[in-house]
C-alpha cells in the first residue's frame, strides 16, 4: 500500500478555495478502484494550511491517480495559490490485521 501526505500553504483568504478544489474532485479519486482513502483537510490552528492525506493499493495505481485529468485539473488551480513549495511524503506500509 502506498500512503502520500501533501500538506501546502496558500493566503489564509485562498484557504477554502484550495479544500473545495480538492473536496471537488474527491469522488472520482475514491472511485478509482486502487484508491483506498483520499481525505482532504485544513488546520483550524493555521488558516494558510491545506493537505490532503491519501492510501493507494498499489505504486501503479497511485502513478495513474498522478497521470490523471483529475490531479492535472486539481494543480492548475492549486499551484498558484501556493505560497512555498508543497511538501509531499510517500510511504510504503503494511495494513495490520
Amino acid at each position: 500500500m502506498i500512503v502520500a501526505i501533501v500538506d501546502f500553504h496558500v493566503k489564509a483568504e485562498d484557504q477554502q478555495k484550495a479544500l473545495d478544489v480538492l473536496l471537488s474532485e474527491a469522488r472520482g479519486v475514491r472511485a478509482n478502484s486502487e484508491n483506498l482513502t483520499y481525505r482532504p483537510h485544513s488546520n483550524p490552528e493555521d488558516p494558510t494550511h491545506v493537505g490532503v492525506v491519501h492510501e493507494w493499493q498499489s505504486e501503479t495505481g497511485f502513478a495513474a491517480y498522478l497521470a490523471s485529468d483529475g490531479f492535472k485539473r486539481m494543480g492548475e488551480v492549486l499551484f498558484p495559490l501556493m505560497t512555498q513549495p508543497p511538501s509531499s511524503r510517500r510511504y510504503t506500509a503494511e495494513p495490520i490485521a
